[in-house]
């Protein structure tokens, strides 16, 4: 039988049509209070005239405060023409959706635990000098990002390539096995089926152990595959587990921003991250959407401080209390690791409420330094203007641009609007490719056999500007060259679509696709 048409075990599709249902109930109230909400001032507007009046004054307000914002104008456009179309319906969409000081509390949680967590992370001043008199652009990034993110650069630190997450599931097995000190564990989704079961038996046999086991996953990222009884499930197997951001029936203003890192740390020796989660799609036990091509890494040694750092701050920065004052050095402690690997890695983390976009940052800043290639491998593509700018300048500067995406989608509407940005690329110089057998997840960059990024941030909108988000950049390292070969050999499994999106019927977009790719910002 195949594992397409393999039945699956009651409790797993218990737990799944619960969790639809728990979306479906939560959407439909969300729904109902937006709709009362425009109800309310449409019934006032029928008894006070005046309000009409103070309702265009207030979209005009609005609509010249969102322009003078220090934003870019492929999020503010959205918004600036919804409002003037529709002056209530827009005014309150954006007042409960867009507005962002509702996460203020949020970003007030994260910057006291950042000033408590970030001091434990070392300055690395000296790795930063090695990099820049062996690859001075890369060193440009890296300086970057530590100084943005906090985040340093490293040496001394193994990491192994997975061209596909079910090689990438095995090594994480084997290194949960021998964890001694902690687990943590830090995933947008975990369905609980055969993949997780595995997983799950290992962390219950090492909390038996005495080991301190974490699990924290995003609601919204989870919520068709399990229920709130998983969460007491781990529990009472002595595993403690949260949820990020939990879906309510009442109205979440900060509903917008999910939690979409992958990151295992393992006594802070072993980290593992990437494309994939901890479903069964993602290491092809099923298969939605034909073949499913992910890629992870694993680091050992110094750099894996900074992930341990990374699930601290959402473990306790996503609860009420925050971060206690207490001393986190038990968890930062390490035995002294010689690396067999030359060059130099930096994990990196991104959120969206500190108005620095790193991971978009991080991606220009690569276009931008690319002399001779820059490959892109995205699930989604929904750009910026300054980023189709920076793509496309780098193909008109003679640079040998390539993205690819899915050929398979998992998300139709979605994929409309990725096949929306294709001539405006490929009449510049840049080349796309669909990869034929099946759903492309990863996340990745590569730029002239030098640096290369692998993590959890798509070419899109939500990843970019929306999400909680993971990298690792990394330069001068002999798993540069195997990521080249896996480019190579997805570009091979791939058809190249360029052609078809320079002249022809493809290159003229409907009226439906032209609305779905204006307000893209919004879904």
């Amino acid at each position: 039988m195949s594992p397409k048409r393999q039945k699956k075990p009651y409790e797993y599709r218990k737990s799944r049509k619960n969790g639809v249902k728990r979306l479906i109930l939560t959407g439909l109230s969300i729904i109902a209070q937006i709709v009362l909400f425009l109800l309310f001032f449409t019934k006032l507007h029928e008894y006070a005239k005046w309000l009409n009046i103070t309702t265009s004054v207030a979209s005009l307000i609005l609509v010249l405060a969102l322009y003078s914002q220090n934003k870019t104008s492929t999020m503010k456009m959205p918004w600036i023409i919804l409002i003037l179309a529709f002056p209530i319906l827009g005014v309150a969409l954006y007042l409960m959706v867009g507005l962002d000081f509702s996460t203020r509390s949020m970003r007030e949680r994260f910057s006291a635990t950042d000033r408590i967590l970030h001091p434990y992370l070392p300055e690395n001043n000296e790795q930063l000098n090695a990099l820049a008199e062996i690859h001075l652009p890369s060193a440009g990034i890296a300086r970057y990002i530590r100084s943005a993110a906090s985040y340093p650069i490293y040496q001394n630190t193994d990491i192994t390539y997975y061209d596909n997450a079910a090689k990438g599931l095995e090594a994480q097995l084997k290194a949960l096995k021998e964890a001694d000190k902690f687990i943590f564990m830090e995933y947008h989704a975990i369905e609980d089926d055969r993949a997780w079961a595995r997983i799950e038996e290992i962390l219950a046999e090492r909390a038996d152990a005495g080991v301190d086991v974490r699990v924290f996953y995003d609601d919204m990222g989870s919520i068709g595959f399990i229920n709130t009884d998983f969460v007491k499930k781990l529990n009472s197997l002595g595993i403690s587990c949260k949820v990020f951001n939990p879906f309510t029936i009442m109205l979440n203003f900060f509903l917008n921003n999910r939690d979409h890192r992958k990151i295992t740390v393992i006594d802070n020796r072993i980290a593992f991250t990437g494309g994939y989660n901890l479903a069964n799609e993602y290491f092809n036990l099923t298969h939605p959407y034909g073949e499913w091509k992910d890629t992870g890494i694993r680091l050992e040694g110094d750099a894996v401080r900074s992930f341990t750092i990374m699930f601290l701050e959402m473990w306790y920065a996503g609860q009420r209390k925050g971060a206690p004052e207490e001393d986190f050095t038990h968890f930062l402690d390490a035995p002294a690791y010689a690396a067999k690997q030359s060059g130099f890695c930096q994990p990196y983390a991104d959120n969206p409420i500190d108005r620095e976009r790193i991971g978009e940052e991080v991606y220009i800043s690569m276009i931008e330094k690319a002399g001779r290639y820059c490959y892109f491998m995205t699930p989604y593509l929904i750009l910026t203007d300054e980023m189709m700018h920076a793509l496309s300048l780098a193909a008109k500067r003679g640079v040998d641009v390539r993205i690819i995406t899915p050929g398979i989608p998992d998300k139709k509407i979605i994929y409309h609007i990725t096949r929306s940005f294709y001539h405006s690329l490929v009449i510049h110089g840049v080349r796309i490719y669909e990869w034929t057998p099946g759903f492309c997840h990863a996340k990745m960059c590569l730029v002239d056999d030098k640096m290369a990024t692998v993590g959890t941030i798509n070419l899109d909108y939500r990843s970019l500007y929306h999400h909680f988000e993971n990298g690792c950049f990394i330069s001068d390292s002999p798993i540069i060259p195997q990521i080249k070969e896996d480019f190579d050999l997805t570009f091979n499994e791939s058809r190249e679509v360029t052609d078809d999106y320079i002249s022809g019927s493809a290159t003229h977009l409907p009226p439906s696709q032209l609305f779905m790719r204006l307000f893209a910002e919004l879904l």
